[in-house]
């Protein structure tokens, strides 16, 4: 367990783990809103989706939902105040090369971008994904539906792990961090490959029939 952790665990037991249903899953979703718009707390909703699930095997089912919630709502007010303020804003907020990074990550990789960041744990940066998104005027409902997907998956996963494995996942996280990442990697290269090949045979198919019908277009026109 992260030290940072350990000081403030036995708070999050008592404030939010061991709380009752309808005070935890409000608390998971302001929580999660907090962390992922104004705030940061890094960690912190991975260990409460992973101690409520641990402590509350059933709460799998559910409550990584509500962080998920949090997250997109969290996103979505990041999302906004940058798409308001544009570059300028985004600039004063993070690096210039940073920023141009993640722009090309989206250039090449489309909603991947933003979903790869959002699955996973940090020391991967996250923030800087969901405001390039706003300030390129990224679509919102797809950024929504991708943050959604992807953080949805990550915390029913901790959470199921958390029920066989209980908070040791977190320490798995930190310790294999870099493997978590070069196998996701790996994935996406093999996602992208896959979509260039689909997409270079279908780009000679479409050039036959547009040619063909020009050609149709040219016999049937009166001379």
């Amino acid at each position: 367990m992260y030290d940072w952790l350990a000081a403030v665990a036995r708070w999050l037991e008592i404030h939010v783990i061991s709380l009752p249903i309808y005070f935890a899953a409000p608390a998971m979703i302001v929580i999660g809103t907090l962390d992922s718009s104004l705030l940061s707390l890094p960690e912190i909703n991975d260990y409460l989706v992973v101690g409520r699930c641990f402590k509350y095997p059933h709460a799998a089912f559910y409550f990584p939902l509500f962080a998920a919630i949090g997250s997109v709502i969290g996103c979505n007010i990041l999302y906004s105040i940058i798409r308001r303020g544009g570059q300028a804003v985004l600039r004063k907020r993070f690096p210039i090369q940073s920023i141009k990074r993640v722009e090309k990550a989206y250039e090449r990789f489309g909603f991947l971008a933003i979903g790869i960041p959002a699955v996973l744990p940090p020391p991967l940066p996250f923030k800087i994904f969901v405001a390039t998104a706003g300030a390129l005027e990224y679509p919102r409902w797809k950024f929504l539906l991708t943050v959604m997907i992807a953080r949805s998956f990550r915390y029913y996963l901790e959470g199921i792990l958390a029920v066989y494995y209980g908070r040791r996942v977190l320490v798995f996280m930190k310790d294999n961090g870099l493997v978590i990442v070069s196998i996701a990697g790996t994935l996406v290269l093999i996602g992208l490959i896959i979509y260039l090949l689909v997409w270079m045979r279908r780009t000679p198919r479409a050039t036959v029939n547009a040619e063909t019908d020009e050609v149709s277009e040219v016999k049937g026109s009166p001379d």
